[in-house]
């Protein structure tokens, strides 16, 4: 199976659709953040393997005690995700942080900031009356 194949595709988002359900809903852990999401799971093309980006809205301490929580919780994880998806091989799971929601938030702010500074700008600099231009 190639690796942007349908079928890997397909496989990719059951995968994701899944562990978002499973650890939403199934797994109790308290140092587990309750915004937490999973932007995307990469299962590879022998089914052996899965790198799951995970989003999680909170401080570094949040953070890191979501993925110590996920990561201890991976026997279960995997064993829910085989119970509930029928796979030849049920991957092994490797937890990544996903930064990326994180830092488009943070540039639009950081735009939404220099926009307001060049409209101050222009508005300091353009104070003639506009009637006088006609």
């Amino acid at each position: 199976m190639r690796k942007n194949s349908v079928k890997n595709t397909r496989i990719n988002e059951a995968v994701r659709e899944e562990l978002s359900t499973i650890i939403r809903r199934e797994i109790k852990d308290p140092r587990i953040a309750v915004m937490t999401s999973v932007t995307s799971a990469i299962v590879a093309p022998d089914l052996k393997t899965c790198k799951v980006h995970i989003s999680v809205l909170g401080d570094a301490k949040a953070k890191a005690d979501t993925m110590a929580g996920l990561n201890s919780a991976m026997g279960f994880i995997r064993r829910m995700l085989a119970k509930n998806l029928n796979l030849r091989n049920t991957p092994e799971l490797t937890f990544m942080l996903d930064e990326s929601i994180e830092y488009g938030v943070n540039m639009a702010k950081r735009i939404d900031e220099v926009m307001a500074q060049d409209s101050g700008a222009e508005n300091a600099a353009g104070t003639e009356d506009p009637a006088e231009e006609e």
